[in-house]
């Protein structure tokens, strides 16, 4: 037994070396098994073991499906920085953005929202808010020299080999924080030609990978009311009839790419959240060209972000229900088309985590996580993963969650089977 052992251990030596050999960056990232165990805490990806990919994903009534056509549930996390004048995303100042990805799926999401801007695309800097060192030893090596687009390539790379998917979201137009004052898809300086332009120069430039599974088009469109983004109004301010341009535009360059669309402001009068109010979907629905890509995307937030007048003192579980089902549940619910909460967040703070106040930000937000929890064709993506936001899942060393509590909160609305971690063994997929 002794010689067979030493046998089989010398020919995992040699298979190993080959790896490495074929493989020189990940040679070079982890080097052999003793230093790879120091640099990453024992988890190693090399090129050659990527995690089963469930390819694209289309749509069917409310459901998400993936290319074996079974059920998806997003269940992603925000992870900002792209979109802002720094041109990258948090964390890479104190942690590898591996590192970062790896505790993203360990702690069970499968889907990452990556917020960018159209001047991030059009004219990518080579940021200044990275390390390539931290107490473990050397980290985002491999970022090096590289602008804002290139290090996004790596980012979406590295979340496919370890089986995350990520959908690109046009955050805003010129770099900067939060959703465009404006309301709108385009500025002077980026006008709505630029706007698609950019979108089908990333479907082509991701066209190769499933990773990217989706486009969020616009963040947060919003000003119905005053001269911002509206909902079948006509005219040039008309979101819905913009959405069905973009979404053409991408689905023209690869088809298999799902379209999300969040919502307006205002509908006829009835305000709520930028980007929130679905209710115009009834009459005006979103029609593309390729069938069964459509997803709609409206976010939510609580008291604290702003007082809407349905937290009061009245307020209750099913009257929240109420406001969402008629902003953009019914959606779902109906099942004209799956509904994607592509943000929503609270602080770290225990009361706002859940309670039993009327009207409170623990109210709110423990009645949604219960309300997610039963409704599981609905896919969510919480506000945010960043260690230095607020809302931020992290501690400021991007490696652990901030408060125990809301990752429990999280992980209890996540569906084990959504996942969709493996392939059909033998089987091709149907899409």
């Amino acid at each position: 037994m002794s010689f067979l052992l030493s046998v089989f251990q010398a020919i995992c030596h040699i298979l190993l070396a080959t790896l490495v050999a074929l493989h020189p960056a990940s040679a070079a990232k982890h080097g052999d098994a003793d230093t790879a165990s120091a640099e990453t805490g024992g988890r190693v990806v090399l090129a050659a073991m990527r995690a089963p990919d469930t390819g694209y994903w289309h749509t069917n009534e409310a459901q998400i499906l993936d290319s074996w056509n079974r059920p998806v549930r997003i269940q992603g996390i925000n992870w900002y920085g792209f979109e802002t004048e720094r041109g990258i995303v948090g964390g890479l100042t104190v942690q590898d953005y591996r590192t970062v990805l790896e505790t993203i799926k360990r702690d069970g999401y499968n889907t990452i929202r990556l917020p960018f801007s159209n001047q991030m695309v059009e004219s990518p800097i080579v940021p200044r808010d990275i390390a390539f060192t931290n107490a473990g030893g050397p980290i985002n090596e491999d970022l090096r020299g590289l602008n804002s687009l290139q290090v996004m390539d790596k980012v979406v790379d590295y979340a496919g080999a370890i089986g995350l998917k990520v959908i690109l979201d046009d955050h805003r137009s010129e770099a900067g924080d939060s959703a465009e004052q404006s309301g709108l898809w385009y500025t002077p300086a980026y006008p709505e030609t630029a706007w698609l332009a950019d979108w089908q120069m990333l479907a082509q430039r991701y066209k190769g990978s499933s990773t990217v599974v989706g486009m969020d088009l616009r963040n947060e469109p919003h000003g119905a009311d005053a001269d911002g983004a509206c909902w079948d109004c006509g005219g040039e301010r008309d979101w819905h009839l913009a959405a069905e341009r973009a979404g053409n535009a991408i689905l023209k360059v690869n088809p298999k790419l799902i379209i999300f669309v969040e919502g307006t402001d205002s509908y006829h009068g009835d305000a709520t959240w930028w980007g929130g109010n679905l209710e115009g979907v009834r009459t005006s629905p979103v029609e593309l060209n390729v069938p069964d890509q459509l997803v709609y995307s409206p976010h939510l937030y609580g008291p604290k972000t702003y007082r809407q007048p349905w937290f009061n003192a009245q307020t209750t579980p099913a009257s929240l229900e109420s406001v969402w089902h008629n902003h953009w549940a019914y959606i779902s619910e109906f099942g004209i088309a799956p509904v994607w909460l592509g943000e929503f967040g609270t602080t770290n703070q225990p009361g706002d985590l859940e309670g039993s106040d009327p009207g409170t930000e623990g109210q709110w937000f423990g009645s949604l996580v219960v309300y997610l929890g039963r409704n599981p064709d609905i896919g969510w993506a919480f506000w945010a993963l960043n260690g230095e936001d607020e809302n931020g899942l992290l501690d400021a060393s991007y490696q652990f969650p901030v408060n125990g509590r809301k990752q429990q909160m999280m992980s209890s609305i996540m569906s084990g089977a959504s996942v969709g971690a493996q392939e059909v063994a033998g089987v091709e997929p149907l899409r």
